[in-house]
């Protein structure tokens, strides 16, 4: 199956689902991202604690938004 294929069946996988579900995968895949960003923390800081990484995970947050806020809508 082709990329184009693939994404048009996601597509319509997606508008058959309700609200909810598409927010519960919204939520899990949000969840999973900060999830591999805390690893990849905790690789790079073998000895940091919890709330450091976390501190850590906020700031990657941050600047992420920050980085997206200064790219120019779509047109």
């Amino acid at each position: 199956m082709d990329t184009f294929t693939a994404t048009r069946l996601q597509i319509e996988a997606y508008q058959k689902m309700s609200g909810e579900e598409r927010l519960q995968i919204a939520l899990n895949l949000h969840e999973l991202s900060c999830e591999v960003s805390r690893e990849s923390i905790r690789a790079a800081r073998a000895n940091a604690t919890a709330e450091e990484v976390e501190a850590q995970l906020r700031q990657r947050i941050r600047l992420g938004y920050q980085l997206q806020s200064r790219i120019p809508p779509a047109t």
